[in-house]
């Protein structure tokens, strides 16, 4: 078999990937080692939060262009995705201050709000210390995003497989993967030991790229894989809720931001990035009592309006770079989408774009590209 784009990955960033070279006429492939609708990855559940609020311009300016792009993909497969709740952001006045500022030199709507106004207005959420509304937020549905963005690129005529396994990439002669005719750039063998062949490949594979792609990508950064355990408690009327972020800060007792939103499911919370470093194909056998405790205890604090004695814990896997940059880079024939968790879900529809600018030979933003010079 072969085709002039493999992408590897399934998940919100491969299939995003699909859609966007699809939509641009390439001949794409995408492959996912799992069913559809798997929860072993990073993409799975009922939410996400979508928000334009970053104190960094580059990334307000990425969220800015990936809402239009989310609306598109609605349009296309007469999918519900977004619902814009708006945001509460809260916690040390300079955390606020600073999105404020980021929002208003975007030209975003913005709001700063004391903890009491915050309480009247949202009587289920209680803010520390000052806090921020943005109405340019809320929430998409992870899974049906997915799955959406698989269809639309099979709309466009892509392949989507499932239950494909890639075992190992390997870049062959000198294919320079520029989109021409001169040959195969990369072969794929998967673990059934069938053999693919393809001038281009986008690797989207989450927690198991540090793996799949040793030795493959010179200037890969580390990553650390993490298996998280957000929480949903039962409240009245949760889709109502806005998202939420707390910051860490000295009334929080961490350095660790928690995050909320409402969703089918009740209000969703969990705390950024604490969990423990595993191996995705072999992770713990349900939550952590002890996970879920700690979000009980920040629930019964800061969370009024939530049932803090009924959650139901869930688990995902992060995949973090050091300084939290994405990787989006391609090298060769080689384009690498990576390290996206805790907050990449919501830029999925612009990022797939960019992995097609960089199939067609475009260079990759600085921040984030491979190897020296990249991150804050």
């Amino acid at each position: 078999m072969t085709g002039e784009v493999v992408v590897v990955g399934g998940g919100v960033m491969g299939s995003s990937a699909a859609w966007h070279l699809a939509a641009r006429g390439r001949r794409v492939t995408l492959l996912e080692r799992f069913a559809p609708g798997h929860d072993r990855g990073s993409s799975h559940g009922s939410s996400r939060i979508f928000r334009l609020a970053y104190p960094e311009p580059e990334y307000v300016a990425l969220a800015v262009r990936a809402l239009p792009l989310w609306r598109r993909l609605e349009e296309e497969t007469g999918t519900a995705l977004l619902e814009l709740t708006g945001a509460v952001d809260h916690g040390p006045a300079a955390a606020t201050s600073a999105l404020h500022a980021a929002l208003a030199a975007a030209g975003r709507p913005a709001e700063l709000l004391d903890p009491a106004r915050v309480a009247e207005r949202w009587p289920g959420l209680r803010a520390d210390t000052s806090a921020l509304f943005h109405p340019e937020a809320g929430r998409l549905h992870a899974d049906h995003a997915v799955a959406a963005f698989q269809r639309a690129a099979a709309a466009h005529g892509a392949e989507v497989r499932h239950g494909v396994r890639i075992a190992r990439i390997a870049v062959r002669g000198g294919g320079s993967g520029g989109g021409g005719n001169g040959g195969a750039g990369v072969e794929l063998v998967t673990t059934e030991e069938e053999v693919i062949l393809a001038e281009q490949v986008v690797v989207a594979v989450g927690g198991w790229a540090p793996g799949l792609l040793s030795g493959l990508v010179p200037g890969l950064p580390p990553m650390r894989v993490t298996e998280e355990r957000p929480v949903h408690f039962p409240a009245a009327a949760p889709l109502d809720w806005p998202s939420f972020i707390h910051h860490g800060g000295a009334q929080l007792v961490s350095d660790v931001g928690v995050y909320g939103l409402g969703s089918v499911d009740g209000i969703k919370v969990g705390f950024h990035g604490v969990g423990p470093v595993i191996d995705p194909d072999h992770r713990a056998d349900g939550p952590d009592p002890r996970a879920v405790e700690r979000v009980r205890a920040y629930a019964r604090r800061w969370l009024p309006g939530v049932d803090h004695t009924a959650p139901t814990a869930t688990t995902c896997l992060y995949t973090t770079t050091p300084d939290h940059d994405f990787v989006v880079d391609r090298r060769g024939p080689v384009t690498v989408l990576a390290g996206f968790s805790g907050h990449g879900f919501k830029f999925a529809s612009v990022l797939g774009a960019l992995a097609a600018d960089l199939v067609e030979g475009r260079p990759a933003a600085r921040r984030f590209a491979l190897g020296a010079g990249r991150g804050r």
